[in-house]
């Protein structure tokens, strides 16, 4: 990088597909996403939602495309990932956001929760990942941003596997990444800790609970959508163009600790 080669995260004319966008760090991402410049398709696990959202990125000048996809339903994650590039010519990016875990202590977990939690978090990640990828090796071309945990780094007691499968994210995004290096495609993940989402809002209305981790948080306080929605953005950017198998924490220095 010469001294008038500055970095650039301008994604204007790139086109992102970002999976459980109706809400929380998905929805962040996608307009974080719209305002550097691209394009993007909601992947929703209920087509109905995310009128709002999309009205938010053409509200940007941007354009936005609502699209189910339920990451439990693998022929829906390989139409939406088709219809996609159908409708925009091309994907160059893709945020696997989509995600959950049931807590419970690991002697009462269910074999339903398990088999929920493991055919979402990563059997949904990989196939809405190899479908990019088949696109994106075509192309020459692509971007994928995985979201991985904090959890996926610590043990957080009751949550026994979705930080197993955290981690899984972790690792697979490794693989992918040597895999398909040699086509111009990096594949990157973000490790968020505590966010405020819809999704933790319950567990942290519990004084004890949110007091305990906020303790464990370096700069002592909860997350928000849009700062794993920056990094995001940054993954996708051409500053980021050597960064490739990387999972970024996004944690507050919990840690570092």
């Amino acid at each position: 990088m010469t001294d008038t080669n500055f970095p650039s995260f301008d994604l204007t004319g790139q086109i992102a597909l970002v999976t459980g966008a109706a809400r929380g760090i998905g929805r962040a991402c996608a307009l974080a996403l719209a305002h550097a410049g691209a394009d993007v398709a909601l992947g929703l696990r209920d087509p109905n939602t995310g009128a709002d959202l999309a009205q938010a990125i053409e509200g940007m000048g941007r354009h936005a495309l609502r699209l189910p996809m339920d990451m439990l339903q693998l022929s829906q994650v390989r139409q939406a990932v088709d219809s996609t590039a159908q409708h925009f010519g091309r994907l160059d990016i893709l945020v696997n956001n989509a995600g959950d875990g049931p807590s419970n202590l690991a002697e009462n977990v269910r074999e339903s929760d398990f088999d929920h939690t493991v055919a979402l978090n990563v059997k949904g990640t990989f196939f809405a990942s190899q479908a990019a990828g088949k696109l994106m090796i075509r192309q020459g071309y692509g971007r994928i941003i995985n979201l991985s945990s904090q959890a996926g780094f610590v043990a957080l007691p009751t949550e026994s596997v979705y930080c197993m499968t955290k981690a899984a994210i972790a690792h697979l995004t490794k693989c992918l990444a040597v895999e398909w290096g040699r086509y111009n495609i990096t594949v990157n993940a973000v490790a968020p800790t505590f966010i405020a989402t819809p999704g933790t809002v319950e567990a942290l209305s519990v004084p004890d609970f949110r007091a305990d981790v906020l303790s464990r948080i370096a700069l002592g306080r909860i997350g928000e959508p849009a700062e794993v929605g920056a990094a995001v953005v940054y993954l996708a950017s051409p500053a980021a163009a050597l960064v490739t198998g990387h999972t970024l924490l996004i944690d507050g220095g919990w840690t570092a600790r």
